[in-house]
């Protein structure tokens, strides 16, 4: 994701009547040029939003992903928190008593609308202080011609992906399964292979569960099975990023991957016919796959509570949460967004990824030790199925910092 450089607004109207409030908003950038800039979606939302609010002032702030965490953090740390923050991840601010509670700043209506899932990953302790902003899944990408030259149909299973990996080897495909185990997105790769494999990060009570049986033996069937025999291409898995690993299937130099909506543009841009199927699983298809949030929060320092409150029933109206979600591919986080997009042509295409967001899991974002472990996954989890390495040891170390960094809070 490419951003533009929002303006810096000023912060203002701190402790006055709602006849003379500004509110201060940092948000992600979704767009890749300045043409589909998040500013634009934001300007025009708060356009109609100050129409109808003639004493609130909403000053938006948009950042690239690359910035937008560490910019938020930066006014936080200089004691000037914004009031809205939109951003990757809320549980630091929810733990430090930064954030309102969800519920003492939505409606009801509108807090019942989020799906019920997404809701839960917003809480910390049981109670919801992040808002979920924006969301996808993954589903398995297949090329369709390299497939028809193959003979080959969509796997449902692993054995049929490595059968059908092993076929596409033998037509010379360059990446016959790209397993893009970099250090950019590897927590992601890895835990839709754990999902697959009737795994996960935590268990049923939430706790890590990164070096359980299931676990162990789904790396040492990739190690094995896919890695091992050659069908994940020339580079290694350790050093292949998700981002070139959509980039070469967009290129028509994959035979299938794991992806998200944003391959679909990519891929369409290239001229490469693609099908899109659920996640194969061990013995069928996979029963979850992984879901990804990105998160609203409010900080509760400058006051505003109803304010806040008023503008963000607004931001998740069904039409403002419909339009988010069509102009950059993704999926509505809201249940009245989800039917209108589910039952409308206009969104066909997002269908495979609407269809899985009912079952999809989410990483553990509402414990303070996510960050630990996701920067050691990024780090560790590609010796796991190199030559010689040992997927029981490297998910073991893995295991092994979530048990000190959940010690730790």
């Amino acid at each position: 994701m490419v951003s533009v450089l929002g303006l810096m607004g000023v912060l203002g109207g701190c402790g006055g009547g709602s006849s003379d409030v500004t509110l201060k908003l940092v948000a992600a950038d979704y767009g890749d040029s300045a043409a589909n800039s998040s500013k634009k979606y934001w300007a025009d939302l708060v356009e109609r939003y100050e129409a109808d609010h003639p004493g609130v002032t909403v000053d938006v702030s948009v950042y690239s992903w690359t910035d937008v965490d560490r910019k938020v953090k930066e006014m936080v740390d200089a004691g000037d928190p914004p009031d809205l923050a939109q951003i990757g991840a809320y549980a630091d601010y929810a733990a430090d008593g930064m954030l309102y509670k969800a519920g003492d700043l939505l409606s009801i209506p509108v807090q019942a609308d989020f799906l019920s899932h997404l809701s839960t990953a917003g809480e910390v302790n049981g109670i919801q202080y992040g808002m979920p902003f924006a969301s996808s899944t993954r589903v398995l990408f297949y090329n369709k011609e390299l497939f028809a030259e193959a003979g080959l149909t969509p796997p449902t299973t692993w054995e049929e992906l490595a059968a059908n990996a092993e076929a596409l080897k033998a037509e010379g495909v360059k990446y016959p399964y790209a397993l893009p185990l970099g250090p950019e997105e590897a927590q992601a790769e890895t835990m839709q292979w754990l999902l697959s494999g009737e795994g996960g990060y935590t268990d049923l009570m939430g706790t890590y569960s990164i070096d359980s049986v299931e676990n162990v033996e789904t790396f040492n069937w990739l190690k094995n099975e896919l890695v091992g025999k050659g069908l994940t291409g020339p580079v290694a898995p350790g050093r292949l990023n998700r981002a070139e690993a959509f980039a070469a299937f967009a290129a028509g130099d994959v035979g299938m991957l794991n992806g998200h909506p944003s391959l679909m543009e990519m891929a369409e841009k290239k001229g490469v016919e693609y099908g899109m199927v659920p996640t194969p699983g061990a013995d069928g298809e996979s029963r979850s796959t992984l879901g990804v949030a990105d998160w609203m929060m409010a900080f509760s320092k400058n006051g505003h509570r109803d304010e806040v409150g008023d503008f963000l029933d607004f931001v998740y109206s069904e039409k403002n949460v419909v339009d988010f979600s069509r102009e950059y591919n993704l999926l509505p986080v809201t249940n009245s967004a989800s039917r209108t997009m589910s039952a409308s042509a206009q969104d066909k295409d997002l269908k495979p990824f609407l269809d899985q967001l009912p079952t999809s899991e989410l990483y553990p974002v509402g414990s303070t030790s996510w960050a630990a472990v996701s920067a050691k996954i990024k780090k560790e989890i590609g010796k796991a199925v190199a030559p010689g390495g040992s997927p029981a040891g490297v998910l073991g170390g893995i295991q092994a910092t979530a048990t000190r960094a959940e010690s730790a809070q």
